[in-house]
């Protein structure tokens, strides 16, 4: 959503992009490599189509089975597209985005200027 970032708007989705990479190594607990079934329709009688995790992975790769799983985790809303089209998921190791990326810390950085805003830190504030 890009909410870290000093552009941020509610009505806007300034979200970062997601590489992902070697999702041929896709591993799941328990049986669901097996038992998970994912299901479409085209609306028609008898066009319900069924297919386990296996298959799809077999059929698809695992990266449709990773983008399947984030899409059904982000809300079902307009921008929902868009956010997962920012997913880019690859089978191997190589991806065409190695110059793009940024490496994750893991902790976010602070983007609001010290001075100029007249804005207080969260610390601050708490004391």
């Amino acid at each position: 959503m890009g909410k870290h970032k000093p552009i941020w708007d509610p009505s806007t989705d300034c979200g970062d992009y997601v590489v992902v990479t070697n999702c041929a190594n896709l591993h799941t607990t328990g049986k669901k490599m097996y038992q998970k079934k994912y299901y479409r329709h085209n609306t028609r009688p008898g066009s319900l189509k069924e297919i386990s995790m296996e298959g799809l992975m077999e059929k698809f790769g695992g990266a449709e089975v990773l983008r399947k799983a984030v899409s059904g985790m982000l809300p079902k809303n307009r921008l929902r597209d868009g956010r997962l089209g920012r997913l880019k998921a690859f089978e191997g190791a190589a991806h065409p985005y190695k110059q793009n990326l940024v490496r994750f810390e893991g902790r976010r950085r602070d983007l609001m200027p010290d001075e100029g805003w007249g804005l207080k830190k969260v610390e601050e504030v708490r004391s």
